[in-house]
């Protein structure tokens, strides 16, 4: 089991520039959401962005971490909600 702080520290690590909020969905410490707010984002697809977060939770996705539900935004697509 992982601590949502745990992930947000992993995601930072891997993307310098990223804001992050993690949640933890049920309770049981394996379902998250995560969203990332990065200008590194600026002109990729979702699933490039995607791809740069599950690479930073690689070893966590095959274990401590069930189900990750990402949320990947620009600063300008954030301030835009």
């Amino acid at each position: 089991m992982m601590e949502p702080e745990e992930i947000v520290s992993k995601i930072q690590a891997a993307i310098a520039d990223a804001q992050v909020r993690v949640v933890d969905l049920t309770g049981t410490r394996d379902h998250f959401e995560a969203t990332v707010i990065s200008p590194s984002f600026d002109g990729l697809m979702p699933i490039k962005r995607h791809r740069m977060v599950y690479a930073a939770l690689a070893e966590e996705m095959k274990g401590p971490i069930h189900a990750l539900a990402l949320k990947t935004l620009t600063p300008d697509e954030w301030d835009a909600q």
